[in-house]
């Protein structure tokens, strides 16, 4: 039989096909000519119910077709047109390959290993007590060594809060669970741009801090726990010089500083630094004796703030003693979520199954509990939603089950709907430049648009490492490129891309704010001593500071993208540990993966 194929029409038109047949092939071929072959007219076919195209063809791909030109000027024609269209196609290609992308180029143009680093140095900057030699700020020294006198114990150390010179636990201990959380999720990365080191002595420099702010009860002697809330008075006194009313450099101190104290029942406060000291324990697990003393620390305080009947428990601005000075700066609204909080890293860092049934009922407790105003924050305040993503990373990589999967699966449902929330514009709104809203009328926004950038990037790379493309709440479904698209939105809108074209991390990019609200950056370092009263022509001065508080992130803008770059606006140029530690987070979630570090591995789940 001859193995070539032809097509032909008989005199009605109907195309008809000539094949033959080999043994081996065990089906028809196609034959050359109507000699030796079967004719076939596929108009007399059976018609099949499955469509043509989703049936594997028996046939030969490749077919011979005698073409005959009938017309040679539309012959011209088409060929000219053809070529035509090829040729633009080349030129359109070509051109947008060599032209420059403004969105590409202002995607690669940030710099997060920079950002990183200044984000970090900004700690350096609020280090209390005995200062330590190799800092790179240069425009700091010893402050506040005689901490806890007025208490009659040791507070030195820790870091100062924000442009005041107060020390707060409760902020402290939420920034140490914060970055140690980063180091546990992303410890490579940190090695890999050389800050690992850089953050774990920022969280030994505050866990330290940590282990000195309370006395844990000693039965013995009869003596309930004790807690130390605060150092420095926020309450203005004009007669006598105080941490608000003196603008003052912190080595310039020469006052008593105030001391608030507390007791078992400051639940929110104690849930905190138990987190913080469970973190940091994971964090400096290679150092036997100091890891096991922190999560020690943890473990006899989480039973001294829960050992009492629920009626006893509180937040820690309930309480005069322990909290009427904060309550304006840091009123706590809740303590449910921090001692769940609490319960979910002891129960990472000692693998205790107990403190997992003591997280997820507090847990059920808290969520049931919830109101719209939290909804969607991750804060000094609320910590709710950050148990969530921890119980669902639990949940996905150490999978506890029985008894807890019913709650377990509850909090992944609850981070779906959490990442809906935040990609959807029907739950929170944005700012005419993308900066999303959160709490447009609680205070600077940048603080809650990074922490959600940085949940999202981690939800993201959790569901990366299941191998899931994306996930779905009740209303809506998400992919892991759009979460990475949100968080590296609100990142990019704080590093400058936004309509002030402006960065709101000092010392990052051309354009910084120049007046931030701090009182060590705003009064010259030249070894000589500045009065609370020399220290008010500076605060309302109208230069530039005279030195510039590197890695610093002010409050940001407005929910209309604007700002004001002055010193005694402190709701637009004030930065604080807190909000810079989301900072941190959502920065170090960004950056490229690591490629050529040790093999360090994710100490929180495992993952090389």
């Amino acid at each position: 039989m001859s193995p070539t194929v032809s097509s032909t029409f008989d005199s009605e038109s109907h195309p008809v096909k000539y094949v033959h047949t080999v043994s081996e092939a065990g089906r028809l071929l196609p034959s050359a000519s109507r000699w030796n072959s079967i004719a076939i007219d596929f108009h007399h076919a059976p018609k099949s119910s499955i469509a043509y195209e989703s049936i594997p063809s028996q046939y030969p791909k490749s077919v011979d077709y005698n073409l005959v030109i009938t017309n040679r000027k539309q012959f011209h024609c088409f060929i000219f047109v053809s070529v035509t269209i090829i040729f633009a196609i080349l030129a359109a290609v070509l051109l947008l390959h060599f032209l420059p992308h403004k969105h590409k180029h202002e995607g690669s143009s940030i710099n997060l290993k920079q950002a990183i680093n200044l984000a970090l140095t900004f700690y350096d900057a609020q280090k209390s007590g005995k200062y330590p030699k190799n800092s790179p700020v240069k425009f700091r020294g010893d402050s506040g060594l005689k901490d806890g006198g007025s208490a009659k114990t040791n507070l030195t150390g820790g870091f100062y809060d924000s442009g005041n010179n107060i020390k707060f636990t409760f902020t402290t201990a939420y920034t140490m669970t914060l970055l140690s959380w980063t180091v546990l999720e992303y410890q490579s990365k940190y090695f890999d741009i050389d800050e690992l080191d850089h953050v774990k002595d920022i969280i030994k420099w505050g866990s330290d801090y940590l282990l000195k702010v309370f006395i844990p009860p000693n039965s013995e002697a009869g003596s309930n726990l004790t807690l130390y809330s605060q150092v420095g008075s926020t309450v203005s006194n004009n007669e006598d010089p105080n941490d608000i009313n003196c603008w003052q450099r912190p080595e310039d101190m020469k006052y008593e500083r105030f001391v608030s104290t507390c007791d078992s029942s400051a639940s929110d406060l104690g849930g905190e630094i138990v987190a913080a000291l469970s973190a940091a324990s994971m964090v400096f697990k290679e150092d036997k004796d100091y890891s096991g003393k922190v999560v020690q620390a943890a473990e006899s305080l989480y039973e001294a703030i829960t050992r009492k009947d629920h009626a006893k428990q509180g937040t820690y601005t309930m309480v005069d003693a322990c909290g009427k000075q904060a309550r304006k700066l840091y009123n706590s609204t809740s303590y449910k979520d921090e001692l769940a909080w609490g319960a979910t890293w002891l129960f990472l860092a000692t693998e205790n199954a107990n403190y997992l049934a003591n997280a997820t009922a507090i847990f059920l407790s808290a969520k049931s509990d919830e109101t719209s105003f939290e909804n969607g924050i991750l804060d000094w305040n609320n910590k709710l939603i950050a148990v969530e993503v921890l119980l669902t990373g639990i949940r996905y990589f150490r999978d506890p089950g029985f008894p807890h999967e019913d709650v377990l699966k509850l909090s992944s449902n609850s981070t779906d709907s959490l990442m809906c929330s935040y990609l959807s514009n029907k739950y929170f709104s944005r700012t005419p430049g993308g900066l999303i809203i959160l709490k447009p009328d609680n205070g600077p926004l940048l603080q809650y648009a990074a922490t959600a950038s940085f949940l999202s990037k981690l939800y993201s790379d959790y569901l990366d490492h299941l191998k899931m493309s994306g996930a779905s709440c009740k209303t809506d479904t998400f992919s892991v490129a759009m979460l990475r698209g949100l968080a590296t939105s609100q990142v990019n809108y704080i590093l400058g891309q936004n309509p002030m074209k402006m960065s709101y991390l000092v010392g990052y990019g051309d354009k910084f704010p120049v007046q931030v609200h701090h009182r060590s950056a705003s009064i010259p370092w030249n070894n000589r001593h500045y009065s609370c009263d020399d220290g008010k022509g500076w605060l309302n001065s109208k230069d530039p500071n005279p030195q510039v508080l590197l890695g610093a992130m002010v409050g940001g803008p407005d929910t209309k993208d604007n700002f004001m770059d002055q010193r005694t606006n402190q709701r637009f140029t004030e930065p604080n540990i807190a909000s810079n530690a989301g900072l941190v987070a959502a920065l170090i979630s960004l950056q490229n993966p690591p490629y050529n570090s040790l093999d360090l591995k994710n100490s929180l789940w495992g993952w090389t």
